[in-house]
């Protein structure tokens, strides 16, 4: 059965219809006045209602009105088709013709953009990304990025993601702990290792996540300590002494965060030598404690 729009039969206006026609020659420039004769339509095929649109916008090219009920019309016509069906390239080329007045909307390049993103055109989807992106004043930006980064993650395309989240973070560096944790998904924990260097080493970052400056040199002590063959881009000794010196309240994890980097790195006379200047330098029960546990576990 033919779905190309060329292909669909001719409309016959019927006697109900003549008062909407009527009153569209008289005011061919009211969007009210097509929007009436719309919602009067929207019983009928979806061709016809279809028609309306088309004759609406072809006098009023400039009302978003239209053009987003038009689009939202036309994708709800098409819901729960293959999508490789042709509709969906209707619609698309639909958005576009829209874009060339619309380009200015965020809406409308939202709505673009999820209805892209459904049919996995990874290409396409993120050219028309970019385009929002350059279109868009960047006050406006913040309103495509979060779909940007969710089509990004969707799809295993890491090292294209890895360039948009880096041109994201120019925009949003408060945000970097959410490319921390990408990194961390798609196992590039060296650059996660940096990244959250950063963000510990900078006194005005304010964690979306609520965590302390503390919690997040846990984080990077436990990612770069359990990791020995995985992050070359630091030194972990200095790193995580640097914790110590900062941090002279909660010592006992921060050594043992060490002494599991040489024992994992497999430097076993190394990760001795830290126990033994832990247990000397500690001042609390705690802090003793919790190396000593750990030493005779690693031991097992």
């Amino acid at each position: 059965m033919p779905t190309s729009e060329e292909n669909q039969p001719e409309i016959i206006f019927t006697d109900e219809d003549l008062p909407y026609e009527e009153e569209i020659l008289r005011n061919p420039y009211s969007v009210k006045h097509w929007l009436r004769y719309i919602d009067h339509k929207k019983n009928a095929q979806k061709y016809a209602v279809n028609i309306i649109y088309e004759r609406a916008l072809k006098e009023l090219p400039g009302s978003y009105k239209l053009w987003y009920n038009y689009l939202r019309t036309r994708r709800r016509q098409i819901k729960g088709r293959c999508i490789i069906d042709p509709g969906y390239e209707e619609v698309n080329n639909a958005f576009e013709r829209a874009l060339v007045f619309m380009h200015k909307m965020p809406r409308i390049w939202m709505d673009y953009c999820s209805f892209l993103t459904d049919q996995c055109k990874i290409t396409r989807t993120r050219k028309v990304f970019d385009r929002a992106l350059r279109a868009l004043p960047i006050t406006q930006h913040h309103r495509i990025w979060p779909l940007y980064l969710s089509f990004m993650k969707k799809h295993n395309i890491p090292e294209t993601a890895v360039r948009v989240f880096r041109r994201y973070l120019k925009l949003c560096p408060e945000n970097a702990e959410e490319y921390v944790e990408y990194l961390k998904s798609i196992d590039r924990l060296d650059e996660a290792a940096v990244q959250l260097a950063k963000i510990v080493n900078n006194e005005n970052f304010v964690s979306q996540d609520g965590k302390s400056n503390h919690q997040l040199w846990n984080e990077l002590c436990d990612l770069i300590s359990q990791n020995p063959d995985s992050v070359h881009s630091l030194n972990v000794d200095a790193i995580i002494r640097g914790g110590l010196r900062r941090y002279t309240d909660q010592l006992g994890h921060l050594w043992n965060s060490l002494a599991n980097y040489y024992v994992r790195s497999g430097l076993f006379d190394r990760a001795r030598d830290i126990y033994e200047e832990a247990i000397q330098t500690v001042t609390t029960v705690r802090d003793f404690t919790q190396i000593l546990m750990h030493t005779l576990n690693s031991k097992n």
